[in-house]
Parts: structure tokens; sequence; C-alpha cells
């Protein structure tokens, strides 16, 4: 969709204004305590400043990029936002999937009764679905997956029975822990952006024009080398002849039953001195996130910076489709901007993508490790970790 911003009008600026007035974010021009009247919700609304505001504060809690303006990310956010548990039935379909808040308490409040143990994201899947049903039979109910007001009442009757932290953070934590610290069979999916005629931007090297999708084709191939080298089964989410979308790539994903994924992107901006590198991991403003993604952000974020020049712009939390899509700990990087010529100087130098190819392998490994045998930021190298992998299987 386009960006609706600051002077826009129609009636989706009438709607983006309408939820979040209801949400709290906007309130009254006459300063009273009750809702905007009607004509908040009239189809010549105007994106003002009061407008922009509010949805810089709403991108701010949801965890979205700040920019003040409705992009389709932030419309989906925002129409997520305004479902509350109750207003519709809630019930699994491939055809048209849920997502909300709503959708969110339910899983939440399915977690605190010990039927629930996946991440809080506000996506009503399978897992959901097998949740709700195991609760309406234990409790006598219909076990058709469905939450009506019957489900509704008989979930506002029960107290907690879970406490003392995530269940799906505790999960995740023991999956990664019985897995072992040996890189030998574990499964990775290696995600390329772009593909197919989505080549993304080109920038001018010493070694000649490259594009974007090239440069992360490239890297992906480095990292996928190394880690079969180690003895990982690795996986791209696509060929270089196609560019799938977010859902079919979290599917590929999915379908393989991966350990992790490692998304590869790089970035763009107005602002030529914009720069660095920067990781994400699946976190959402209901307080559930995913810890072993959030643990693998700051190992990449540590190596990374160590080894090469790009600045540190650290790892944070977000709601993209390819982070809660996918049933494994997921990480998108952002590897730099091909707008600054700093970065691209890093990303078109094949030896830097050694390096980087390095740094991720490393900070898997260390993840796997859980703190054991570890060593310093930036020393730990391919060859010393394939030893290391090599005196693992030795004593096992």
């Amino acid at each position: 969709m386009k960006p609706l911003r600051h002077g826009d009008r129609g009636p989706a600026v009438a709607e983006i204004r309408d939820i979040l007035s209801g949400l709290g974010y906007l309130t009254p021009t006459d300063g009273s305590d009750q809702r905007p009247s009607s004509t908040w919700t009239d189809t010549d609304v105007l994106f003002d400043l009061p407008l922009g505001d509010a949805v810089r504060a709403f991108q701010q809690h949801r965890g979205l990029l700040v920019t003040g303006e409705v992009d389709s990310a932030t419309y989906r956010s925002v129409k997520e936002a305004s479902f509350r548990l109750g207003t519709r039935t809630l019930i699994y379909q491939l055809s048209a999937p849920l997502y909300g808040d709503d959708v969110a308490t339910l899983q939440r409040r399915l977690q605190e009764l010990g039927f629930y143990n996946e991440r809080v994201d506000g996506f009503f899947g399978g897992r959901t679905h097998e949740g709700l049903s195991s609760f309406q039979s234990e409790i006598g109910l219909s076990p058709d997956g469905i939450c009506g007001p019957a489900t509704l009442r008989a979930l506002d009757l029960l107290g907690t029975r879970v406490t003392g932290g995530s269940p799906h953070a505790i999960s995740e934590e023991e999956l990664v822990r019985r897995s072992g610290p040996q890189l030998t069979g574990k499964r990775i999916v290696i995600d390329p952006g772009l593909g197919g005629d989505h080549t993304g931007a080109t920038v001018d090297t010493p070694h000649g024009p490259i594009t974007e999708e090239s440069i992360l084709w490239d890297l992906a191939g480095r990292l996928e080398g190394r880690m079969a080298a180690t003895g990982m089964e690795t996986y791209f989410s696509r060929s270089r002849a196609v560019d799938p979308t977010t859902a079919e790539r979290a599917d590929t994903a999915n379908g393989i039953g991966a350990d992790l994924m490692i998304s590869l992107r790089c970035s763009t901006h107005s602002s030529p001195k914009a720069h660095g590198v920067a990781s994400f991991h699946f976190g959402n403003s209901h307080g559930s996130a995913s810890l072993i993604g959030q643990v693998l952000t700051s190992y990449i974020q540590r190596e990374i910076v160590a080894r090469t020049p790009l600045q540190d712009c650290r790892s944070h939390g977000r709601t993209w489709d390819i982070l809660r899509l996918t049933n494994m700990p997921t990480v998108q990087l952002d590897l730099g901007y091909l707008t600054n010529s700093e970065d691209v100087a890093v990303l078109a130098d094949p030896r830097m993508r050694d390096i980087l190819a390095e740094a991720i392998l490393v900070a898997v490994k260390r993840l796997y490790l859980l703190g054991q045998d570890d060593q310093p930021t930036g020393t730990f190298t391919f060859a010393e970790l394939l030893a290391y992998e090599l005196s693992v299987a030795e004593r096992a």
C-alpha cells in the first residue's frame, strides 16, 4: 500500500484516526474526556500533525520503525490492535488466517493455564487451535477449537496455573540445551533477500557494479559452505531465479523443520549518513519474545562489529512476518546501508563477505555452547571452530 502521511485525506486516514483514538493515542481537540466525535470518521479527514504524533507513539510502543507514516506494516499492526477478545469469534482457518490482539490475549490466557507454550504472537495458527481444543476438552466443552461465548466464560472463571517465566522461552532454551554443543546435524535455513527479477539496488565498486541480490546471494553461499563444512544441514529459502513471498519463505523453513533461520538483508535510507549493521528477533508489545533469537542476535552483533568497520546498530525485537510466521527461532540481519559509501565498501569486498560469514557462523556456535568453553568476541576463527567440532566428535 502507498504510505499515508501528513497532508493526506480520505477514508483510510479516518480509519487510522478512529482506531488510534479508541486505543488512547489521540485525545479530543476540546480537551474533554470523551472519545472524538463521529466527525473524526468522516471520509474527508486530514492527516494532521496530532495524528502524525499519535502514529509515532503507536509505532514506538509496538516496536515498529518510527516514521510517523502509516505503511503496510503499521497499518496491519493498527488493525490488529483494534481487536479485543470477545469482539469476534476466533477460529483456525487456512484461507483467511486471523491476526490480532484478541488472539494474543487468548494465547496468553491459555499459556497461563498450561495449555499453550508457544510464542504469544497474535496469530491463530494450528498450535493455538490445538491449545484451545485441549482447554475445551479439559473443562467439558466441545473441543472444536472455536473461541466463542462459552469458551470465553470458562477462561474468565479460571485462574493462572503456570508461573515462573515464559513457557515458550523455557522450551526454546531447553531445545538448544538438549541438542548439544556440536553443530553437526543442526538444520539451518539461510534466507537471502530478493531474487528473480527483484535485484534491489545497484552500487558501483572497484570490482564493477554489483546488485543487492548478488551481495546477499554471495554471502549466503559463503555462509552455507562454512556451515556445511561443520556438518550442519543447510538449506536456502529460495533458488536464485525466484523471489518468494515472506510467507512462502517461512513455510519453507517450517516444512524443513529447521532449528534456526537466518535472513540476510541490506538497508537503504534517504540520508547517506545512515550506516551500520542491525539484527532483529521476534519480540512484541505483549511482552513475548524469542529468547534464543534474542541471544543469537546479540552474539551476531558482537561478532560482526568486532571483525568489521560496520557501526553497531544493536539488536531489536520486531513482529515482522519472517520472524513470527516461522516455528523456529529466526533472526533477520540488516548488514549495512547501500546508500552509505563506507558500508558499501564493506559489503562489496569479497574478503569482507568471508569475514561476515565467519562471524555469523561463530555466533551460531556460541549459541549452542551456552557459555561453555567460549572465547573472547572476535577471536574464534573458522579453523579453530572446525578443530573444536572434530575434538567434540572424537570425545563422543
